[in-house]
């Protein structure tokens, strides 16, 4: 109908509100229950009719009723009807509205149906057709992603044995533009690396994609504030686009995916089913043949293809590609600061700050590199190291007493002792050279030099002399020696070689060779 026809009691109500109350036309509508543009509409042909408020006492309906339609017009004429295909398609780009296609066409077509009319003639064929279209895409607005439940069975061609392949399919929300490669895992490598090659495939970003709530990309689901995984959400801001994951058990989120992949599984799963394939590259050879003839089939029902919508609605509204690509980092949360200041980090030990000791920490790491983070500050950073127990540690990380530990070198300790002596040094380079490591002999050297803060460094020299000549080097013989005053006695004199009597009965030392 052309106008929404109103009682006097209610027209009253527009009047007074809008001319004594003052109230704008969005007000007085929200107050009356009416449309705006009715609202609009019955004030302008009450300004024209020279009505105000109070209306005059005693007018009848009829009467305000001729004033205010001095002539109706034919609701009967035949009236040029707006091209529906037209308009959905319109209303699928980025910012057009219905107003807008309104505004269009009654500029070629005047006499033709109101806003209100117009708009309910578009949502009552919309209900009608085949395709669900209960969800509005804008064009680059949104890209739903999700796996396939069915598998390709690949074969390894040296052993026979057969693992599955699995079928990743993201669809673009306005265009139905479809990307599916196939997968060794669903894990989070490939997870993420199909996000990449996906996003390259469609050369840009759309503002939100939309996963299942799997673990690769869902945490913690939660309807109100799911908790997005940590290395999904840094792809997500390295490309610049929101996630927003379909709600669990609520498959009309991701209808659009769910679509997606029945009709994947058809055009690529089912034509393959008859093939053998014995590598990835080779699954995947195959499978972006028939992702090319499923872009490039024409709708049944609509004009065109996938990729006539998507090159010219969805490609110029896409934002565009960084100019590095994301490198996979993995997080690793909430780890514990052993009491020797490392973390484990796939099998390897890497050390953080001494004062982070059990206390918790969170790691980013990738194929270069490995960050550890406390409370969102970054605490760390090492080379990625593949060697399974080994550490790799920082100098400044460790405690003070520590660095100078390992700063000692058995030239150092060598240096320390010869203050005490020219024996004592000697004596020092003994004990270190006794032992397998040069490192375990040095507690014995500085015991040895700190006799010399109890005893003299004269004695603690003449001692070491006396040790050497007697070859009893070590720290507890030269300390006895010097509780029981013996350095300071002569040494015992040399004993003369012994004398071998020739003799027929003495055999010599050939006999025992």
């Amino acid at each position: 109908m052309a106008w929404e026809t109103l009682s006097m009691r209610k027209l009253g109500e527009v009047l007074r509100l809008s001319l004594e109350q003052k109230l704008s036309v969005r007000k007085v509508a929200r107050s009356c229950g009416l449309a705006r543009s009715t609202v609009s509409d019955y004030l302008t042909r009450a300004h024209a009719a020279g009505l105000g408020w109070p209306l005059p006492e005693g007018m009848a309906e009829e009467h305000l009723d001729a004033l205010l339609f001095p002539v109706r017009e034919c609701l009967s004429a035949p009236r040029a009807q707006p091209d529906l295909i037209y308009m959905r398609n319109e209303m699928r780009g980025p910012h057009v509205t219905l107003q807008l296609l309104w505004e269009e066409y009654r500029v070629h077509t005047p006499e033709g149906y109101s806003y209100s009319q117009y708009c309910q003639l578009y949502r009552d064929w919309l209900g009608k057709q085949a395709v669900s279209l209960r969800q509005e895409h804008r064009a680059g607005e949104k890209l739903f992603v999700d796996y396939a439940g069915d598998t390709i069975p690949i074969i390894d061609a040296e052993t026979g044995m057969v693992t599955r392949g699995h079928l990743f399919v993201a669809v673009l929300g306005c265009s139905n533009y479809t990307y599916a490669e196939v997968t060794p895992t669903e894990q989070l490598p490939d997870w993420i690396g199909a996000h990449v090659r996906s996003l390259e495939f469609i050369r840009g970003v759309p503002l939100v994609v939309v996963p299942d709530n799997t673990k690769t990309a869902v945490k913690n689901p939660c309807r109100y504030d799911p908790d997005i995984n940590l290395t999904y959400q840094e792809l997500a801001e390295h490309y610049g686009f929101a996630v927003i994951p379909a709600r669990s058990r609520r498959p009309k989120d991701k209808a659009k995916v769910e679509g997606g992949v029945l009709i994947a599984e058809r055009w690529i799963l089912a034509a393959l089913r008859h093939h053998m394939f014995f590598s990835l590259g080779e699954v995947n050879a195959a499978v972006g043949r028939l992702l090319t003839r499923l872009n490039d089939h024409p709708f049944k029902k609509l004009p065109g293809c996938r990729r006539d919508v998507f090159e010219r609605m969805e490609r110029p509204v896409l934002k565009p590609l960084p100019e590095r690509r994301y490198e996979l980092a993995e997080w690793k949360g909430d780890i514990g600061v052993n009491v020797d200041y490392h973390v484990e980090i796939d099998g390897h030990y890497y050390s953080v700050p001494f004062g982070l000791i059990k206390r918790r920490v969170s790691a980013r790491y990738t194929q270069a590199s490995v960050e550890c983070f406390h409370k969102s500050q970054r605490v760390a950073v090492h080379a990625r190291s593949f060697l399974k127990g080994r550490h790799t540690t920082l100098p400044e990380h460790r405690p003070p007493a520590h660095q100078q530990h390992l700063a000692w070198t058995p030239e150092r300790i060598e240096s320390w002792a010869a203050t005490i002596g020219p024996h004592c040094r000697a004596a020092a380079h003994q004990i270190m050279a006794s032992r397998p490591l040069p490192e375990h002999g040095f507690r014995p050297c500085l015991g040895l030099i700190r006799l010399g803060k109890r005893y003299s460094n004269a004695r603690v020299n003449q001692a070491c002399g006396r040790a050497i000549k007697l070859n009893i080097v070590g720290y507890r013989h030269i300390e006895n020696m010097l509780k029981s005053g013996r350095d300071r006695l002569p040494l015992p004199e040399a004993q003369p070689a012994p004398v071998i009597v020739a003799h027929d009965n003495v055999r010599g030392a050939e006999y025992y060779q």
